[in-house]
């Protein structure tokens, strides 16, 4: 067999990838999202109508940010932006059917180029193509060496699809979409137990189409009461949940059986807030999915923006610790990468790495984080600096909103803190002057 070395010290056979000295290898990373989540959902942050252990049991073994932020308030533009370290503006996708352009890297290629095998199994939501009678930009096409999944939004609405994307070829599927992708998903594990992974699972829960596996729902069914007991709506959702919660401690169990637990990160959020949309179908709306927060999908409120955040890495990552640091989505770019051992990450992403909060505790510098959502008829805008929110919802009356003591932001201090509003006001002006152009 050829065996070639590599610049980082590793060893390279054509049979696949295996390390010199365990000591030196870095650790696997594994991204679970979920998709309309809510902070109030999971049992960690207080829901007591369900039961989610196998959260619960990740934020025991890790940190739980009390203040972890969605880069965006709808699908497409917080998975680009978390894919690329970028904000919306920065990164070309401000819309939900922007397609992340060609030129932009993401998470996957970054790590690639260090020697990980990647790979993506779940909801890649894909834009239209930005030249006419063109294709869209395909996961394999930036950085993931495999892709069983969906690869556009409305497909995705589907929990019981009867095909999806293997690669770049169509197949035919039984069974439930999460399950499927979780199935995936502990292959992948045991097939790369010899090498540094990238597994980015981003599952279809909560998101869009009620439906759950029966015996699921059977768990929950005559706890709510339900507007047609026919169609068990609340018991639905709740089913979803703790099947996202199934399948987490499905890939938990799988790092076990590796023996990669210590050195796996396991990174857990959601793309943004849980939405009170018509698919939803009220479910949200009975569970206060976003409590206490105001709003949800598609507003730049709390609610909208504030998800759960919670990460594992055992002797880095102190056991049971919880931050109120602000944490962003948009951080996991340089995070991942720093934690892999690059040195120097691309000057031009908008987030930093969150190790020192991590890993020690540290606080982050002071910084600005912006929202933009200027789409489907909205235009929202706001800014966060410290606990001082900025809002700007339809072109009225700017609002200042201190989240740490009013986190359902109903008492506007506009007028008590003038200086901060307009601060606020012109960062988000200056930063809106940087939007690039796709």
């Amino acid at each position: 067999m050829g065996w070639r070395v590599l610049g980082w010290g590793w060893i390279v056979m054509a049979a696949g990838l295996s390390l010199a000295r365990a000591e030196d290898r870095p650790p696997n990373i594994v991204l679970i999202l979920a998709d309309d989540l809510g902070c109030n959902d999971v049992g960690y942050n207080g829901r007591t109508s369900w039961k989610t252990p196998n959260l619960d049991r990740l934020a025991g073994q890790g940190m739980t940010a009390r203040r972890g932020y969605a880069a965006a308030a709808v699908c497409c533009p917080s998975r680009a932006a978390l894919l690329t370290g970028k904000s919306t503006i920065h990164c070309g996708v401000t819309k939900n059917n922007d397609d992340i352009p060609s030129g932009q890297t993401t998470i996957a290629e970054a790590l690639k180029a260090r020697g990980y095998a990647t790979a993506l199994f779940g909801k890649w939501h894909h834009g239209t193509p930005r030249v006419k009678g063109g294709s869209y930009v395909h996961p394999m096409d930036q950085g993931f060496d495999n892709f069983f999944g969906f690869t556009d939004a409305t497909h995705a609405w589907e929990k019981f699809p009867t095909d999806l994307w293997e690669g770049r070829a169509k197949v035919a599927v039984t069974g439930h979409a999460d399950d499927l992708f979780t199935d995936r998903g502990v292959a992948f594990i045991e097939a790369n137990r010899a090498r540094p992974f990238f597994l980015y699972l981003p599952l279809t829960s909560t998101h869009f189409n009620i439906e759950a596996p029966e015996e699921e729902v059977a768990l929950h069914k005559g706890h709510f009461p339900e507007d047609k007991p026919e169609r068990p709506i609340r018991a639905t959702y709740a089913a979803m949940v703790t099947r996202l919660d199934r399948n987490v401690g499905r890939v938990l169990e799988a790092l076990e059986r590796a023996k990669l637990t210590n050195d796996t990160i396991v990174m857990f959020t959601s793309d943004h807030g849980a939405t009170f949309e018509t698919g939803n179908q009220g479910a949200s709306v009975f569970h206060d999915s976003n409590a206490p927060f105001r709003g949800g999908k598609r507003t730049l409120w709390e609610g909208g923006l504030r998800v759960p955040f919670l990460v594992r890495w055992p002797n880095h990552v102190a056991a049971g610790s919880v931050s109120d640091q602000v944490q962003y989505s948009i951080d996991l770019f340089p995070t991942f990468l720093a934690a892999s051992g690059a040195k120097d990450a691309p000057n031009d992403l908008d987030g930093v790495s969150l190790l020192p909060v991590w890993t020690k505790g540290e606080a982050l510098p002071e910084r600005t984080l912006f929202w933009e959502w200027r789409s489907e008829g909205g235009n929202q805008l706001a800014a966060m600096r410290g606990d001082e929110k900025l809002v700007i919802t339809n072109g009225g009356k700017p609002e200042l909103f201190d989240v740490k003591t009013d986190p359902a932001e109903r008492q506007t201090l506009s007028a008590l803190r003038p200086a901060k509003l307009k601060r606020l006001g012109e960062d988000l002006k200056a930063w809106l002057a940087t939007e690039i152009q796709p």
